[in-house]
């Protein structure tokens, strides 16, 4: 009963009348108190009895709500009471008087009292006490029985003994004082109370202050000659103490795996007991995935464009247009190839109000043909080099975009570009139809100009050598169409997990300082790496748990390519967990408050995810910037998980193990300024 929450249930009240209790910290709890009161014969008295109780609970001191919560303990006669160290805080008369009530009601056998105390003395009024230490009991019997089976005076004596058992075999242990002491071993030959002989044999008593004593001469004078007591063993020098030692194995257990492990099962006891919150944990990663995959990276669609034709009517939409080899309505076979999927067309009267339909925000562009468009484009692809500036003028798409967003213009400037090479190479194996509906010298031009598309047919080549004399091949990494999601994926997943990781531990040590669990480490001798390292253990396995749920969903459910070796990939991702709970260590070790902790966290989000190369290439910054960038945690670990994924490189290459050896070294910095910090403020 050390001010743990109590969970009660339906089926445990019904005992709680049978049950009276008194927590370490004064309370009041109606489940285990006064409910009770409704079945005895104060029951038309417990309104006024529980306001006194509560005045006096709320305006008293420490020792009164001590003796309130001990009454109300009692108010219902129960015939089991639990009491967490009833007497601290109340004066020796008080102390006494509640002992001799819990003799006399324990006397007739229908009443049992467990009670917890740091009084070992106190004790002794009890039928049985249970002696225990670092969570073993070591005796249970009744007092009497313990002082004359260990023949000592005192319980205390008793508790030393049993201590020094626990921790040591019986060795005899004498005291050696240099300068001819007069006297002093007879002083502490005492098997009783060797307090200052055996400390070292008692384990988990680290006593670090000297010794001192004065040593007087055979004169009789004073020296002033200080010694310190070290205990040996007889017959073994200081040195091989260890090697006399039969139990160090379990001292040793307890001052450092012992503590460690303590930690560490208190560490996972506190997320269990916040199962809420450990659900959340592991579904926010997913959430962040998701959203990622499925709003970044795809092409828009849906975007309206207002197009006006000229030279051919347009009756509610429809555009016609004759899909077989001839030169007639060229403007509506050209929209034609224009992409349905991503592109709404809306079609215009006039050039004035697509124009108004754009600066309104209706549309994103607008397509403008002449009249003349099917005619000049015609003359343009049978002149040539020979065509005048009109006709070249006449047979051109005029183009407007509203370039407040980038991302969409880029793309419709893309797909009308794209559309119009389609439709240009489809439209040059028409050119033998347009060579009958001419007449004179442009007869001789045009046979010209059909004969060496012809002639590229006859012989075999590709008409696409009329096009641009550009020919794209093949990436040597990546695709033709590259996805911006895949540019992105490898720096979202390692800012998710970097950042999640900080969040995980940038509150750890500042809640267990504000709840007082950080200093009963201190007073327990746990170190400041002790520490660290049960909060590395187990926020460790919990981002474990996160980085396998990134990266299942980025690359087996959304397929974010991965040409490399999937285990450089994991490897690299838990480093950049590692790193990130290494960060957030060093804000729970500086900062005092908990809003401090996050606006120093959040802070440090945006500009990592600007200048790491995350969404943007660090060759596109200042070059001052860019040393900067390149010192961040997550800039070369970015450029080494997407030569991974898109390029598939092995870890041998520098663009790779560049990124695991600036994570290691942003993992060692970071554990050593918490380090640093830790020890810092203890002392």
């Amino acid at each position: 009963m050390y001010s743990h929450t109590v969970v009660y249930s339906a089926a445990a009240l019904k005992w709680t009348s049978l049950i009276g209790e008194t927590p370490t910290l004064t309370e009041y709890r109606r489940e285990l108190t006064a409910s009770s009161v409704a079945f005895r014969p104060v029951r038309e008295n417990s309104d006024a009895l529980l306001h006194e109780i509560f005045y006096f609970f709320l305006q008293g001191h420490g020792g009164q709500q001590r003796r309130v919560s001990f009454a109300v303990a009692l108010m219902h006669d129960p015939e089991l009471l639990i009491l967490d160290e009833p007497t601290v805080g109340v004066d020796p008369l008080l102390r006494q008087s509640i002992w001799n009530h819990l003799v006399r009601i324990t006397r007739p056998g229908d009443k049992t009292v467990i009670i917890t105390t740091h009084y070992i003395e106190e004790a002794r009024q009890a039928h049985c006490i249970g002696l225990m230490r670092s969570g073993r009991l070591l005796a249970e019997e009744s007092p009497q029985a313990l002082l004359a089976m260990y023949n000592c005076i005192s319980l205390e004596d008793v508790f030393l003994k049993l201590s020094r058992k626990q921790g040591q075999a019986n060795q005899v242990v004498e005291l050696n004082v240099s300068g001819g002491a007069l006297g002093l071993n007879k002083a502490f030959k005492r098997e009783e109370a060797p307090y200052a002989a055996e400390d070292a044999q008692v384990v988990g008593l680290n006593f670090h202050q000297s010794k001192e004593v004065l040593i007087t001469d055979h004169n009789g004078v004073v020296n002033g000659e200080l010694s310190m007591f070290i205990p040996q063993i007889p017959g073994k020098s200081a040195g091989d103490m260890s090697a006399g030692c039969k139990d160090c194995g379990d001292i040793f257990n307890f001052t450092s795996r012992g503590k460690i492990k303590a930690l560490i099962q208190k560490n996972f006891l506190r997320m269990w007991r916040n199962i809420g919150v450990m659900l959340f944990i592991f579904v926010l990663p997913v959430m962040q995935v998701i959203l990622f995959c499925l709003a970044i990276g795809r092409d828009p669609s849906g975007l309206k464009l207002a197009i006006v034709v000229d030279d051919v009517h347009v009756v509610d939409g429809y555009c016609p247009f004759n899909e077989t080899c001839n030169m007639k309505n060229l403007s509506c076979r050209y929209i034609n190839h224009l992409r349905n999927t991503s592109i709404v067309k809306e079609y215009y009267p006039d050039v004035d109000s697509a124009l108004d339909a754009v600066r309104v925000g209706d549309a994103w562009g607008t397509l403008y043909f002449n009249e003349n468009y099917t005619d000049a484009l015609s003359a343009r692809l049978a002149l040539g080099n020979i065509a005048d500036n009109e006709t070249i003028e006449s047979s051109e798409v005029q183009v407007w975009l509203d370039m407040s967003n980038q991302q969409i213009g880029l793309m419709l400037n893309r797909d009308i570009q794209f559309s119009y090479r389609d439709f240009a190479q489809i439209a040059m194996n028409a050119c033998n139809a347009l060579s009958s509906s001419l007449e004179g010298p442009q007869v001789d031009v045009m046979q010209s100009t059909c004969g060496r598309t012809d002639l590229l047919n006859k012989c075999g080549y590709n008409p696409k050598i009329g096009d641009v004399p550009i020919d794209f091949m093949q990436p040597i990494y990546g695709n033709t169409n590259p996805s911006f999601t895949d540019f992105v994926a490898p720096g979202v997943i390692l800012t998710i997990v970097f950042f999640l990781a900080v969040a995980l531990t940038s509150s750890a040590l500042i809640v267990e300082r504000m709840e007082g669990l950080l200093d009963r480490s201190w007073v327990a001798g746990v170190s400041p790496g002790e520490i660290l390292f049960s909060h590395v253990v187990t926020q460790f396995v919990v981002m474990c748990g996160q980085t396998g749920l990134v990266l299942i969903f980025m690359i087996l459910v959304f397929e974010v390519q991965c040409n490399g070796n999937i285990f450089y990939v994991i490897l690299l991702t838990l480093l950049q967990g590692l790193c990130g709970m290494c960060f957030g260590f060093v804000i729970s070790a500086a900062c005092e408050l908990e809003r401090n902790a996050i606006q120093l966290a959040l802070g440090s989000f945006y500009p990592t995810l600007l200048l790491s190369g995350v969404i943007w290439p660090i060759e596109g910054m200042p070059w001052i910037l860019r040393y900067v960038a390149l010192c961040l945690p997550l800039t070369l670990a970015t450029g080494s998980l997407r030569s991974i994924l898109t390029r598939g490189w092995p870890i041998s290459d520098p663009d790779v193990y560049m990124g695991f050896i600036s994570t290691l070294i942003w993992i060692a910095l970071f554990l050593v300024v918490t380090l640093t910090i830790l020890k810092f403020k203890r002392g």
